[in-house]
């Protein structure tokens, strides 16, 4: 049996502006959030819920739906789990100054067998790569 679209879900203090960060890194349309509010108010959710979760999704459909919800601790420790961004139409310079300019703090340059990538956190601390 195949399965279907893959969702990556990120734990995140603040839904809202971690989805933006991630669309515009990965290109997607931002986090349609009154879009969202209006959905979940009919499904019957409660005001004080309506900024838990958002969700983003590539229009071309090739990559993966990121979704993005509220908990109430911090990230403690390094994930277990990283998004690599493969820049296609600029250089890896660009890319690593185009991120650093949307919120990402680079943390590590590694040049190895595969090529280079740089290590980078998202604006709550999520690791990921660009290489």
């Amino acid at each position: 049996m195949a399965s279907g679209q893959v969702q990556v879900t990120f734990d995140c203090a603040d839904p809202a502006a971690l989805a933006t960060f991630w669309a515009a890194v990965l290109g997607y349309p931002p986090p349609d959030i009154e879009g969202t509010h209006e959905v979940l108010r009919a499904m019957g959710h409660p005001e004080e819920t309506l900024g838990d979760w958002y969700r983003i999704e590539d229009p071309a459909h090739g990559g993966p739906r990121l979704a993005f919800q509220r908990v109430p601790e911090p990230k403690t420790c390094k994930n277990r789990l990283h998004l690599d961004v493969k820049p296609l139409d600029i250089t890896l310079e660009e890319e690593v100054q185009r991120v650093v300019h949307l919120g990402a703090t680079q943390v590590q340059t590694v040049t190895d067998e595969s090529g280079t990538f740089v290590i980078f956190q998202d604006p709550e601390g999520n690791e990921f790569c660009v290489g």
